[in-house]
């Protein structure tokens, strides 16, 4: 297949192409330093990664995807037990690091280089390297068991990320900032990948501030990626910081994806920069499946349309595809195309389960769709999907209500079960004012109002903060254990 990164091996120049920090990189350094990379896994299989966020983990990635191998991401953050599972599960022939990391015990054992951002080895060319060749090997979340290892190919690399450059007209001229982690889809294969397949430049704020996307977006960025957390920070900050604003109202995209972006961030962020943030959907098994483009209707509260080559159903409880779209009936999303995983490491099992007989992949995501396409998700099958009296109620749409009421700062909605409606509505909240907190009568008649009677909540539960694993998202799973 061509190159996952033509600027790199066709006569890379002095462009920049990395920034973390005052760290930079041009095209012909990294090509180099990732050569010198190459040159040490080349035909070891597997190799673990340390994913800090700094240019030694888009270094060491790029060298093993140039050299045809693949690499395993680790998170700095993971606990032991999780760890070991991990490389027990991934075998990894050696793991790359940043001089002076501190490695910890589970890694005692495995052969360890560092990665010099300075070497110069020869510049690489993977054009013999099969598509179907794995290229990454990512840890799923494991909030149903053992994190699982989602074997990404070459293909769907290069799929993802030419469709995103059709729906958000992404060039060699864009310079995207973000703060997400590397060690997962968002960050790594968009955040890393995505600009330097492109020919453009990413600029890395090690950790995400709204000083520094104001600093980056005011000095030439483009463009903006976050998580919901991310974006409910700017939008909070908005009102006493015209800077940041500023920065905003110029950038060319705004995207926000890994969980849906409320509403009232969504408003808050479109009435003070005028700018709208746009939202994409896609998981660690099937990287992008939707997004909201570029030159399309921004709608708040939707993850917009399906990606050129993906084609996306929704489909009921027995089994058949949802035949008509009408903005109304939920159904979960199955997808199919060139940007799906091969399988799960070591897992046939969960591989088998996780199709139907005819290719398409279960994602466990709940959605409507309208009749022009846009799609809505209202939640995951397992936890946001309630069976209420009769009804099916999303926990996103409630959530989004909820949120709406000024004494609300952060919300979330599960089910539970109850004797006489199979399961009743139950919403978490950290109010705004934690010594004057909205009562559950009020904040039922909010919701009733906005949506309709029977999605209101029949229980509140007044937390401090919100469970949340790195990425932002809300760990739902948690909350029904509290």
């Amino acid at each position: 297949m061509p190159s996952l990164f033509p600027a790199l091996t066709d006569h890379p120049g002095e462009q920049e192409a990395l920034r973390f920090g005052d760290r930079r990189m041009t095209y012909a350094q990294l090509a180099t330093a990732a050569g010198a990379v190459g040159e040490r896994v080349r035909g070891r299989g597997r190799i673990a990664v340390w994913a800090t966020p700094a240019p030694e983990t888009a270094v060491g990635v790029i060298g093993v995807l140039l050299a045809g191998a693949a690499a395993v991401p680790l998170n700095p953050n993971s606990g032991e037990k999780e760890l070991r599972h991990l490389l027990t599960d991934s075998a990894p022939a050696l793991v790359l690091a940043a001089p002076g990391d501190d490695l910890p015990a589970a890694l005692d054992g495995y052969e360890r280089v560092d990665v010099d951002v300075r070497a110069a080895g020869p510049v690489p060319d993977d054009r013999n390297t099969d598509a179907g060749e794995p290229a990454l090997v990512v840890y799923t979340s494991g909030t149903t068991g053992p994190p699982k290892g989602a074997v990404i190919p070459r293909r769907a690399i290069a799929a993802t990320l030419d469709a995103l450059a059709d729906a958000w007209q992404w060039t060699g001229a864009d310079v995207l900032v973000h703060g997400l982690p590397l060690f997962h889809v968002h960050g790594l294969v968009l955040g890393v990948l995505g600009p330097l397949r492109r020919g453009g430049s990413v600029r890395h704020l090690g950790k995400f501030s709204t000083e520094g996307v104001a600093r980056e977006l005011g000095a030439g960025a483009t463009m903006l990626f976050g998580v919901p957390t991310m974006y409910h920070r700017i939008a909070e900050s908005l009102p006493a910081d015209p800077e940041l604003a500023k920065a905003l109202a110029g950038a060319r995209l705004l995207v926000s994806g890994s969980a849906a972006l409320p509403v009232h961030d969504h408003e808050r962020i479109a009435a003070a920069t005028g700018r709208r943030v746009i939202e994409r959907y896609g998981m660690t098994e099937t990287l992008m499946n939707t997004s909201v483009r570029a030159d399309g209707e921004p709608r708040a509260g939707t993850v917009g349309v399906p990606l050129p080559g993906v084609e996306l159903r929704l489909v009921r409880e027995d089994g058949s595809p949802v035949a008509a779209y009408d903005g109304e009936t939920i159904g979960e999303i199955q997808v199919r195309g060139p940007n799906l995983f091969t399988g799960y490491l070591n897992r046939p099992d969960a591989t088998a389960a996780a199709f139907t007989g005819d290719g398409w992949f279960r994602t466990g995501d709940m959605a409507v769709r309208e009749a022009d396409g846009y799609v809505r998700i209202v939640g995951r099958k397992a936890t946001d999907l309630i069976k209420s009296g009769g009804y099916k109620i999303g926990a996103g749409e409630v959530e989004n209500a909820l949120l709406e009421h000024p004494g609300v700062r952060e919300a979330a909605v599960t089910g539970e079960p109850d004797a006489d409606l199979g399961e009743r509505v139950v919403a978490w909240i950290v109010p705004a004012d934690p010594d004057a907190p909205p009562s559950a009568e009020e904040l039922a008649g909010h919701v009733a109002d906005r949506l309709a009677p029977h999605k209101r909540p029949r229980a509140v539960r007044y937390l401090d903060a919100l469970p949340r694993n790195d990425m932002g998202k809300i760990m739902k799973r948690a909350l029904a254990h509290d």
